[in-house]
């Protein structure tokens, strides 16, 4: 097995048990609630998959940026949550529920969804792309529905085992995921600052604060759901993405760059949002 193949083993790892454990902090009512709650099911999509679609079709066709950069914000524009996002969520004043149920819900659409956004924008930019959706929904199960199922049936079968392995797992799984990025980073660095000058830097704060505008402003009345759709509009589930280019325009390397500093980069520009949310979240608790 190659050192690569070795390094992306582990993240997949990590995530995996991420997921996990964010699992056996949920009940199955809550990874249903967007389900039972269509009008907010729609909004999500709305802000999640179809203005930000639309929005990096523009930049792409407006600016006309290097192709790998084209291609890392279609892959981001049609991609769900982030396994790892809930914690930040959690942080910032989502509820359990919506939370939950945003995750599994973008998974969901996104199987259907991707392909068909990637076959659509494909022929609007004159370029012969596909995803399949067995892909995608290999993709999801494997890095989401798996781990967060097993973590609610955990859960239930062994309640307070779950209770007392739940820190030390996940702080197992971030220490993991920390220590296998880091080669990850050491081998992209290079490639990323070939772009900079193209305008990836400005691409991918865009998308960020697009992201964010986006999704508070359609969270709905409930502050809370209001804050985790942004922080999920904003940041997107690296795999589809990779996947896009891999299938589509295996030659283009750089992709990887753009996908994995859109992480770093998003982080650091939700930064500003996640604090004045957690203290708006202080502020109404106290009164």
């Amino acid at each position: 097995m190659k050192p690569v193949e070795i390094i992306m083993l582990a993240i997949n790892a990590s995530m995996f048990l991420v997921v996990f454990v964010f699992g056996t902090t949920a009940k199955l009512q809550n990874i249903t609630y967007l389900f039972r709650h269509p009008r907010l099911l729609v909004r999500a999509i709305l802000s999640m998959n179809v203005i930000m679609l639309a929005f990096a079709v523009a930049v792409c066709l407006v600016f006309r940026p290097p192709t790998p950069i084209q291609i890392a914000l279609v892959g981001l524009a049609v991609s769900p949550v982030p396994p790892f996002l809930p914690s930040r969520q959690f942080k910032a004043g989502g509820t359990t529920r919506y939370t939950f149920g945003l995750l599994v819900a973008a998974a969901l659409v996104a199987i259907p969804l991707a392909p068909l956004a990637v076959e659509i924008v494909g022929r609007l930019m004159g370029l012969s792309v596909h995803m399949p959706i067995a892909k995608v929904a290999a993709i999801m199960a494997i890095s989401i529905l798996i781990p967060l199922l097993a973590g609610v049936a955990f859960r239930h079968f062994f309640p307070d085992f779950a209770e007392r392995i739940r820190r030390p797992a996940a702080l197992g799984a971030n220490i993991v995921l920390a220590l296998a990025c880091i080669p990850v980073l050491v081998i992209e660095t290079p490639v990323f600052w070939t772009l900079v000058g193209n305008g990836v830097l400005l691409c991918l704060v865009g998308f960020t604060v697009v992201g964010l505008a986006v999704g508070h402003f359609l969270g709905g009345p409930v502050p809370d759901n209001r804050t985790a759709l942004a922080l999920a509009t904003g940041s997107r589930h690296p795999a589809i993405s990779l996947a896009i280019a891999s299938i589509n325009f295996p030659d283009e390397k750089a992709v990887i760059a753009v996908v994995v500093y859109h992480l770093i980069i998003g982080a650091l520009v939700a930064t500003p949002y996640v604090i004045w949310r957690i203290r708006a979240d202080k502020a109404g608790h106290a009164t």
